[in-house]
């Protein structure tokens, strides 16, 4: 391979290594364990399945086959929601939307379990540090067909919250896995981002 092709494949590894990438099979142009596979070859810094729509049975039984994909390609695997799941498969990590993680906390949780929170201002992301979040994910940044008729809060927002709380900040909404727009991200104090339309139709 040519230097200029072995460049572009560090370039891209580089980029993939700063996308948490989260799930919505409804996106997924292909089978969806097949773009988990796909996208574990990128090396992306953890997959977090979301799934909204499924019930606990339903959503425990893809976790385990999405969780053995990560163990292969040694892509850390977190879950959304189901701490009875993070549980049960062995996840690194457990994202909670705020709500619950007020009522919650790390009831149920091995320490080492990685805690994230979901945040929409900077006040939450400072209540999400108090009660103990490893880290936060913001947004949404950019606008994006999930918050149609919203507007994005941008990257000012993303700045002041970066520089609210002392844990890892990442950003979410309409990002996609391009270099240009990831550095912008990064450049505002973002730890990394989230992906999930670009990495459900990425080939």
């Amino acid at each position: 391979m040519c230097r200029e092709g072995i460049h572009a494949m560090k370039m891209e590894k580089d980029l993939w290594s700063r996308i948490t990438v989260v799930t919505n099979r409804k996106l997924a142009v292909r089978p969806f364990l097949e773009q988990i596979e796909i996208l574990c070859q990128k090396g992306p810094e953890r997959i977090l399945l979301r799934e909204k729509d499924l019930k606990l049975p339903e959503y425990e039984k893809l976790a385990e086959k999405v969780k053995e994909i990560c163990d292969r390609y040694q892509v850390p695997f977190y879950c959304h929601t189901y701490r009875e799941t993070a549980v049960k498969t062995g996840a690194q990590g457990l994202q909670l939307p705020l709500p619950v993680f007020r009522e919650t906390g790390r009831q149920g949780l091995d320490p080492k379990m990685v805690l994230g929170c979901s945040v929409h201002s900077v006040q939450e992301a400072r209540e999400a540090e108090a009660l103990g979040a490893d880290y936060v994910i913001a947004g949404h940044i950019y606008a994006t067909d999930c918050k149609k008729g919203l507007a994005p809060r941008g990257l000012e927002f993303l700045e002041e919250t970066c520089r609210s709380v002392s844990l890892p900040v990442y950003a979410i909404g309409g990002i996609r896995p391009d270099q240009e727009q990831i550095e912008k991200t990064l450049a505002a104090g973002a730890r990394g981002v989230c992906v999930m339309s670009g990495a459900m139709t990425c080939g």
